[in-house]
């Protein structure tokens, strides 16, 4: 499960001006994700902001699990995985701010960012070396894959 601004963004808000707010996302970051689908992981967006470039983005990704607007971020991640009958433990959530925090602290594995508030990457199992919109969820993506056993093989299928 992802946070967008500051995580799969790198947290700066941009605004045309017709008011249109666009984000950049990073390729390796999609990759990422790609290939945790491919491997049978479900992958969710959850983010306090609504904005129409993550809704793109995430169809590009294919990612079906897309919560935006959301304030209470723990409950919506607690009712995620009581649709997708998983434990707590089971999943990871990856967030860089404050909001961040409660999800974070019931998920099985935790990861902050480079760039996370010092209060999340305390909580954090885990922090990646990079920033946020800058590869950390790919970082996190590869985690993912290595504890699953799945890294040797997502090598050779590059190769």
């Amino acid at each position: 499960m992802f946070d967008v601004d500051g995580t799969l963004t790198d947290g700066r808000l941009w605004y045309g001006e017709d008011g249109r707010e666009t984000k950049v996302f990073h390729v390796h970051d999609g990759l990422g994700l790609k290939r945790l689908q491919a491997n049978g992981v479900q992958v969710a967006i959850i983010t306090a902001r609504i904005s129409h470039p993550v809704a793109l983005r995430a169809e590009e990704l294919g990612i079906s699990h897309v919560y935006q607007g959301q304030g209470d971020k723990r409950g919506c991640l607690q009712q995620l995985l009581d649709a997708l009958q998983l434990m707590p433990g089971q999943a990871a959530f990856v967030g860089d701010d404050l909001p961040d925090l409660p999800p974070m602290r019931i998920a099985g594995l935790a990861v902050a960012v480079a760039n996370a508030h010092p209060w999340v990457a305390e909580a954090a199992h885990w922090q990646t070396t990079r920033s946020g919109g800058m590869g950390a969820a790919r970082e996190a993506c590869d985690l993912i894959l290595h504890a699953q056993g799945k890294s040797d093989a997502e090598r050779e299928r590059w190769q």
